[in-house]
């Protein structure tokens, strides 16, 4: 099976129906995509299919209909992406275990929505934060939207 991950053009031999996020973590060593539920509601596990924001966990490989951007393609440790810094800066993360979910999710809502407001946030960020981080996480998506505005 061929796929592009991080902008990079791969082939996996794994079985159609093995879900996406296990072939990032134990097939690729992408572990920056983490496992939470297992049934597509936590969002730990949220990755980017052709631009979208889906739940890894999910998606059987086989049903990838487009390019994959994990956390670490979207941005490195030598170049982080906008809303990776303003996430370190506003000091978002706690236990920081669904924090590359959020980023994820948060910058899908930033591509489709440059300018959300409160209740678009809470609508868009559904993933779950066990140290209910929520209120700074509305911050950083705010502070993201207006520096990329100045972008």
């Amino acid at each position: 099976m061929n796929l592009t991950i991080n902008g990079k053009q791969l082939q996996v031999d794994v079985e159609p129906d093995m879900p996406l996020l296990w072939v990032l973590r134990d097939e690729l060593g992408l572990t920056g995509t983490k496992f939470g539920c297992g049934i597509a509601q936590c969002g730990a596990c949220t990755v980017h299919i052709a631009g979208t924001a889906v739940r890894s966990c999910s998606i059987p490989v086989s049903s990838v209909w487009g390019p994959v951007t994990t956390i670490e393609g979207l941005g490195n440790p030598q170049h982080l992406h906008l809303i990776q810094q303003i996430w370190i800066e506003q000091q978002v993360a706690q236990c920081g275990y669904c924090q590359p979910g959020q980023i994820m999710a948060a910058a899908s809502l930033l591509e489709q929505n440059p300018a959300p407001s409160d209740a678009e946030i809470d609508t868009a960020m559904s993933n779950l934060c066990r140290c209910g981080t929520y209120p700074r996480i509305r911050t950083a998506v705010h502070a993201a939207a207006k520096a990329l505005k100045e972008v």
